[in-house]
């Protein structure tokens, strides 16, 4: 679990990171931000930050803002019954993000490190690499991973 202080730097660090991309958000979207840390209290390596902006049944739109090599570790959002798992495209604002899904490669092939927090827990190394402007879909169970590039 991370302090209080890292976490209001983190919280800091975030804003600052959405200055960089020229994003214009208010005030309460500030105080609204979340800070992840997957419970792994290593926030350098893993973890973001998020503001979500809509969650609805059908609808999520939101913001993620990663430290320089922050990564989400690996995940899935699962079909349950009758109800598809979600859909999720990724855009990148500024910086680089490397978006690792199942298909051709190895984690010798790719271009980043798997946090040590990591090792072990993660199984797909196919590279998707976006720049500013770029963005990719994921459709309904789609194990994935992603990590920001030198700059956040």
């Amino acid at each position: 679990m991370i302090t209080k202080k890292q976490y209001e730097d983190a919280l800091n660090r975030a804003i600052e990171l959405l200055d960089k991309a020229g994003l214009v958000i208010t005030e309460e979207e500030k105080k609204n931000i979340e800070i992840i840390d997957f419970g792994l209290s290593d926030l350098d390596n893993a973890g973001l930050g998020i503001i979500v902006y809509v969650n609805t049944a059908k609808v999520c739109a939101k913001e993620l803002m990663m430290f320089p090599r922050q990564t989400c570790i690996e995940h899935i959002h699962p079909t349950i019954g009758d109800v598809p798992g979600k859909e999720e495209t990724f855009r990148c604002r500024w910086g680089k993000v490397y978006l690792y899904i199942a298909g051709e490669g190895s984690e010798a092939d790719i271009q980043r490190k798997v946090p040590d927090v990591m090792k072990g827990h993660t199984t797909v190394f196919k590279e998707i690499v976006l720049n500013p402007g770029e963005q990719y879909t994921l459709y309904p169970d789609t194990l994935h991973w992603f990590q920001s590039g030198d700059e956040g």
